[in-house]
């Protein structure tokens, strides 16, 4: 499995942005696919928010469609969720995770995302 280290979570206030990254380390086949995942407060279930493939395609949820938007940098093993016009119910830990060959799920620590109104 790979090591997957998030960073860019904090406290915006609604209507601001914030950019999440997550570098995956530690493997020898790059990712096939990285994205992300959030957990709301109260909530037990992850719910997928975007994800994108080495090729480059991108799927996102469409709870954040024309607001948030994931990019990747595959000769870092780098993904990126960019994440514009945040609401207060966007506030989750958000959890990157990669789909490697040969290899289960990886996944992150967790960044908090705080939205207040």
């Amino acid at each position: 499995q790979a090591q997957l280290v998030e960073s860019g979570g904090g406290l915006v206030q609604a209507g601001g942005f914030l950019r999440l990254s997550c570098r995956a380390s530690g493997t020898i086949f790059s990712p096939n696919a990285m994205g992300w995942y959030r957990q709301a407060p109260g909530n037990q279930r992850r719910e997928w928010v975007a994800s994108i493939t080495s090729g480059g395609n991108t799927n996102l949820a469409d709870s954040v469609k024309g607001r948030f938007t994931i990019s990747g940098d595959n000769a870092n093993d780098t993904v990126y969720l960019q994440m514009n016009s945040l609401k207060p119910e966007d506030t989750a830990v958000y959890y990157c995770y990669a789909d490697l060959k040969f290899s289960s799920r990886s996944w992150g620590q967790g960044t908090q995302v705080t939205v207040s109104s």
